[in-house]
């Protein structure tokens, strides 16, 4: 049986169909609700329900995402952090012992310009030091050439500039450091009258007597009245440039005139100033003996972990692994300290007539181009002494295994298992 579709009755919450049977857009009355004071007035549609619900889950959604990413931006923060302050930490080495005053970049691109050239025959002097400086660089920092090859661009740039950045902050360490630290040693060897001022220089360099004798070319007598009126007023032959050594770097702060290479860089504010820089302030108090009771290398194994289990300092020479002293590091020391005994505040290269970079490639070129075999010799029982003076005396990996094998323990063991052998033998 069938109706008309205007017969069906539109009851109040009702959904009706049309005749043929198939539904018809839903209307779905909501019932009206009875309000206090008794009208009654429309219930709240089922939408404005559920929008609310929906709005906060998603709102939930939203939230978690953004914590999820902000964690994954968070981790590679960190990560970079670490090792932005790895390279700083890094960067500290590289003044000190592979170029004072020539960049990474200079010693990269000598580098790739060989391998472009893929010849080093018409090299000049400069790029060979720039070369050599290379060569250290990886040595020093083995990590460096694969960073260099596997990270992009911009990360390769942030590394340069945290390396640029360690290193700068190290020469500023030290030069603070040795201002002080120089007045005090000048003032405990020396005794001048008045004392080196520890925080003004405006008096050191030839004003201060002291400080003049240190600085005085190593061919000129300071003692003389003439040099030390032609050395302050800077008269036609007492002009100081970095074609001389200043006393300071040797032994006793005389040079012997006719083998001017006598006692060449054992002077022992250069050797404090190196123990300073590289070791601790404190171990620089120790320069007379030849490494009596001062074996740092073997020392900085014990004290990683003090027996607190509280970590101990490193020191420079530990964070860059160096159990050796190398000769751009003594030029390094060399150039730091003879800017301690100068009355120039800010750091520069030129110092009136006193070319630094010359002075340092004067001091590298002496260590790494000698003339011949028996110059070499001489070179590398300087840096011997130099090792033994700085790190101690501890030769024990270089026994070789017969001086052990005759070693009191060893022949012990030797002997006794060959007295248990015999006794075997007549039983």
């Amino acid at each position: 049986m069938s109706y008309a579709e205007d017969s069906i009755p539109h009851t109040e919450g009702s959904v009706y169909c049309t005749a043929e049977g198939s539904m018809s857009e839903s209307v779905i009355q909501t019932e009206d609700r009875q309000s206090d004071n008794g009208l009654r007035r429309p219930s709240e549609p089922l939408g404005s329900q559920v929008q609310p619900s929906f709005a906060e889950a998603r709102q939930r959604r939203k939230i978690a995402e953004l914590e999820s990413k902000l964690v994954v931006l968070e981790s590679g923060r960190v990560v970079k952090e670490r090792q932005s302050n790895y390279y700083l930490a890094q960067g500290r080495g590289l003044r000190r012992i592979v170029a004072l005053f020539d960049s990474i970049e200079d010693l990269v691109n000598e580098n790739d310009r060989r391998y472009d050239d893929d010849s080093d025959e018409d090299a000049t002097i400069d790029q060979d030091r720039l070369q050599t400086g290379y060569y250290i660089l990886t040595r020093t920092l083995p990590w460096f050439l694969k960073n260099s090859s596997d990270i992009d661009h911009d990360d390769y740039m942030r590394m340069l500039k945290a390396l640029r950045q360690g290193a700068d902050g190290a020469r500023g360490d030290d030069t603070a450091k040795l201002k002080t630290l120089i007045s005090d040693w000048v003032n405990r060897e020396l005794k001048p009258n008045p004392p080196v001022d520890s925080d003004d220089k405006n008096y050191r360099r030839f004003t201060s007597d002291a400080c003049g004798r240190l600085l005085c070319p190593a061919e000129l007598d300071w003692n003389s009245p003439v040099v030390k009126a032609g050395i302050r007023d800077r008269s036609e032959g007492y002009i100081v440039t970095d074609l001389s050594f200043p006393a300071f770097v040797y032994d006793k702060y005389t040079a012997n005139a006719d083998n001017l290479e006598e006692g060449l860089f054992k002077g022992k504010i250069l050797l404090q100033g190196y123990k300073a820089i590289f070791t601790s302030p404190s171990s620089a108090k120790d320069v007379e003996g030849d490494g009596d009771g001062a074996d740092v290398i073997a020392n900085n194994r014990r004290a990683k972990k003090s027996s607190c289990a509280i970590k101990v300092k490193k020191h420079v020479a530990q964070i860059i692994k160096m159990d050796k002293v190398t000769p751009r590091s003594i030029a390094y020391v060399a150039c730091q300290v003879r800017f301690a005994l100068s009355s120039v505040t800010s750091w520069r290269s030129v110092d009136g007539d006193f070319d630094y970079i010359q002075f340092w490639r004067s001091i590298v070129d002496f260590f790494e181009k000698p003339p011949g075999r028996e110059a070499q010799c001489r070179v590398n029982k300087l840096l011997e002494w130099w090792t033994r003076k700085v790190f101690g005396r501890s030769r024990r990996e270089d026994l070789s295994n017969m001086v052990k094998a005759n070693m009191s323990v060893n022949a012990l063991a030797r002997q006794r298992a060959q007295l248990d052998d015999a006794a075997f033998d007549s039983n």
